[in-house]
């Protein structure tokens, strides 16, 4: 005699919870379909289903599909990006009849963010830099990062980065509000200040120099934020 095998599972797990949503076993194989085109090479495809994703909302319903696109705010293609950010952004506010994504959507997307690091950090600047109208969906996104200050810091502190990118720090430092930034950017406006006054009283300057004289009143006006905070 065989002992008693377990019998076979009947049914397919549903792999993405769109408890709020209508139709979710249907519409499950287009989602899972969408977000594997997100993988693909081709921009166009990723276009398409990124589209096609926010058209149906999953974002704001499903944890797993709001994970998931999290980890395309470093996409290659900086307009589609930017698209990512302003749907992330979306989820973590109330639509237009005042009502919230899920908690455990928006706690799965807190969860990316609060350990995102200085590379995504960056990719999120470049967007808030080539794109203004996104800078506030790019504060909601860092606002969860809460150790974001620190790399915030050092794109800021580094010269060789792009000045948009480091007036962007500057930027987001101040509205983020990360408080325990403000020694550092004390340091940095010091350091800067040190650097415009040795100009003045040289003949020449390198061209660092100027370029340090657009991003400093950018430090002093987070500065002033982060105090009155």
């Amino acid at each position: 005699m065989y002992p008693d095998l377990p019998q076979p599972i009947s049914h397919q797990p549903q792999l993405l919870v769109l408890e709020e949503s209508i139709g979710s076993l249907e519409i499950f194989p287009t989602i899972w379909k969408l977000l594997e085109d997100l993988t693909k090479e081709d921009e166009l495809t990723r276009k398409s289903a990124l589209e096609q994703i926010a058209e149906m909302g999953a974002p704001r319903f499903s944890p797993v599909v709001t994970y998931i696109l999290v980890t395309r705010i470093t996409e290659p293609n900086l307009s589609l990006r930017a698209r990512v950010v302003e749907i992330l952004s979306d989820v973590l506010t109330v639509d237009e009849h005042g009502i919230p994504s899920p908690e455990d959507v928006r706690n799965s997307l807190r969860l990316y963010l609060s350990s995102i690091r200085t590379r995504q950090i960056f990719a999120l600047l470049q967007v808030s830099a080539e794109f203004p109208s996104l800078e506030t969906c790019v504060s909601l996104l860092l606002n969860a990062s809460s150790f974001g200050g620190n790399h915030l810091i050092d794109i800021l502190n580094e010269r060789k980065n792009p000045l948009d990118i480091r007036k962007q720090a500057a930027l987001m430092l101040g509205r983020v509000g990360y408080l325990y930034s403000l020694p550092a950017m004390e340091k940095i406006a010091g350091r800067l200040e040190a650097h415009l006054s040795g100009q003045k009283s040289m003949n020449f300057a390198t061209q660092a120099i100027p370029s340090e004289a657009d991003l400093l009143p950018l430090v002093q006006e987070a500065i002033i934020s982060l105090r009155s905070q």
